[in-house]
């Protein structure tokens, strides 16, 4: 369906890879800190750090609090192939030294992100592309632009554009 020239166009988009820890709770736990998301800049393992329920302001007494854990960019890259229960052990064990109040978890989930942030976008592209017009088939995503929010929202009215004017 596509060509040469978009088949290395796509190639050449690169990404960065990192690991995401869910904690999950019992109702009725309290996770006492005094944030809900805190960006850590002076570990080599962790990055970010959110008490979800608080994040998202849904606190319950029905439903148990989660810890989200994002890992390094540095860390998901050394440890991309490493096995799962070890790559989790060291996330934990960081994880204790920087909130050590932090209660013992009911599960835990380790998930690897071999491709979580596009760290170079798809070059000439403008937030899509346009692989075939009959069907119209068109790719876009951050990978065409950023991997932040407005990143996400160029691409998506790039797409719309070039939907509109195969209308």
């Amino acid at each position: 369906v596509i060509n040469a020239s978009q088949k290395q166009q796509l190639e050449s988009a690169s990404y960065s890879s990192r690991y995401a820890l869910g904690l999950f709770y019992e109702a009725g736990t309290w996770i006492d800190v005094p944030w809900a998301a805190q960006y850590i800049t002076d570990n080599p393992c962790i990055r970010f750090i959110s008490i979800d329920n608080k994040k998202r302001n849904i606190e319950s007494p029905e439903i148990g609090p989660s810890v989200v854990v994002h890992t390094t960019v540095t860390f998901g890259s050394e440890h991309l192939d490493s096995d799962p229960a070890e790559v989790q052990h060291l996330i934990l064990s960081n994880l204790e030294r920087i909130v050590p109040s932090l209660p013992k978890p009911d599960s835990i989930k380790c998930q690897k992100w071999r491709y979580s942030q596009v760290t170079k976008a798809v070059p000439n592209c403008l937030g899509q592309m346009i692989l075939h017009t009959q069907p119209l088939l068109i790719c876009g995503g951050d990978g065409f632009t950023r991997s932040t929010f407005d990143g996400c929202i160029d691409s998506a009215m790039a797409l719309a554009e070039a939907v509109k004017s195969h209308l």
